[in-house]
């Protein structure tokens, strides 16, 4: 008798312990609760963008980035002179090329949404901007990451080509996502959340991103220069003002 239980008490220590989350609603109103109070609602910094080549090559430039949560970032480019840069606001994406418009179109930036806005938009915003990604709320289990423990969400165990988000467990902060890419979707895009520090004000900012294609390092960004809290223009975001609003965000 001794035998069979402490065989049962082996076994039952095997399986996973549940992920504590029925659903991914769950998970990101434990996120919203957590921090809506102390989340920062503007953000600056400066980025070194390195983009890695097949040949082993890579080019890093220097991005200058000005954030509104939710849903407002502005990139400008250098050298800032030639006035090119990105804007997304409003969920659309809008790109400028030598002072002008280069085009625009329909966007939900995913990381925006699981790395800054969960935490300043009500829950049922961003649960429906992931479905909307093609995330399944409905799969929720939990993974060893990192050495910490995460909770995913939109896939089952094992699976690694769903699109679905891992949160650290323990301080529910965003650290990966995994989904489909490429124009014919077949590669596996996946995006990594490391380094977080804690800022002013009791948020979080994550100082090192990585990109990768089916498992591949392609860009890395490494963050420095990282202020929250002050006041910005609304005009920055406004696509008819990119090129003549005062950029000085990042000083």
């Amino acid at each position: 008798m001794r035998t069979l239980l402490s065989l049962l008490l082996l076994t039952i220590a095997a399986v996973p312990a549940a992920a504590g989350y029925k659903s991914g609603e769950e998970v990101l109103t434990a996120m919203h609760k957590k921090y809506e109070k102390k989340w920062y609602a503007t953000l600056t910094f400066e980025q070194a963008t390195t983009n890695y080549k097949p040949d082993g090559t890579s080019t890093t430039s220097v991005w200058y980035e000005a954030l509104a949560a939710p849903g407002k970032l502005r990139i400008d480019f250098t050298p800032l002179d030639k006035h090119e840069g990105v804007i997304f606001a409003e969920n659309k994406r809008y790109s400028f090329r030598d002072g002008k418009l280069a085009g625009s179109r329909d966007f939900v930036h995913p990381l925006l949404v699981l790395g800054f806005d969960v935490y300043k938009q009500p829950v049922a915003t961003t649960a429906a901007l992931l479905r909307g990604h093609g995330i399944d709320l409905s799969l929720v289990h939990e993974e060893t990451w990192q050495n910490k423990t995460a909770v995913v969400v939109g896939a089952n165990r094992g699976d690694l080509t769903s699109p679905q988000f891992w949160i650290d467990k323990k301080d529910l902060l965003f650290v990966r996502l995994i989904e489909p890419g490429g124009k014919d979707k077949k590669n596996i895009q996946e995006t990594q959340f490391n380094d977080y520090r804690k800022v002013k004000g009791g948020g979080w900012v994550s100082a090192e991103v990585k990109f990768f294609i089916d498992g591949k390092i392609a860009t890395t960004e490494a963050y420095t220069n990282i202020r929250t809290g002050m006041t910005l223009s609304p005009l920055l975001w406004d696509p008819e003002k990119f090129t003549t609003v005062d950029r000085n965000y990042w000083r």
